[in-house]
């Protein structure tokens, strides 16, 4: 079974760069932003279009489109109630907190996307597990926990453990729980 899918509208070009229910501890080397939360950390976004803009408030221009929800976001600043975000593929802009949840949700290998690459999703977090999904890159899913190595995760109703390090959406060594 193979599992796919994000959808992304550029509404002028991408930035030059390289996520209030926001909750989990993030890296563990975070700092707090203004909100008392870790920066940087991961949210996903709560609707199936949000607007990322090129400054924090209603009056800058739009230069994103998000059309996936629970797509995940990387939130690297805050100000007021705006959050800059990093999306997978290194693009930033800022969206109002009131679109961003603390749902925490991950990206396999984005990094992947194209090639011809085999992403094992298994029935225990080890790799001699029985495989349980064959998960396309770019495939979302839901995380369900992490434990710095593996995370238990839901890609389109299938259930099981996949590399922290093949998915974006937990920082490396980083424990989630659900």
């Amino acid at each position: 079974m193979f599992l796919a899918g994000l959808a992304l509208i550029p509404l002028v070009a991408p930035p030059a760069a390289a996520a209030p229910a926001e909750q989990q501890e993030a890296s563990p080397d975070a700092r707090r932003g203004p909100s008392g939360l870790p920066l940087p950390r991961f949210v996903s976004l709560k609707s199936g279009r949000v607007n990322s803009r090129i400054g924090p408030g209603v009056n800058y221009a739009v230069d994103w489109l998000y059309l996936k929800p629970g797509l995940p976001m990387e939130i690297i600043q805050e100000y007021d109630n705006w959050r800059r975000v990093r999306d997978a593929d290194g693009s930033e802009g800022w969206i109002n907190q009131s679109l961003l949840s603390g749902r925490r949700t991950a990206i396999a290998a984005p990094w992947q996307k194209g090639k011809d690459a085999r992403i094992d999703l298994f029935d225990r977090p080890e790799a001699n597990g029985r495989v349980v999904a064959i998960v396309e890159p770019g495939a979302i899913g839901n995380i369900r926990s992490c434990d710095g190595q593996w995370c238990e995760m839901s890609f389109a109703g299938r259930n099981g453990w996949i590399m922290q390090s093949q998915v974006w959406g937990a920082y490396p060594g980083e424990l989630v729980k659900d």
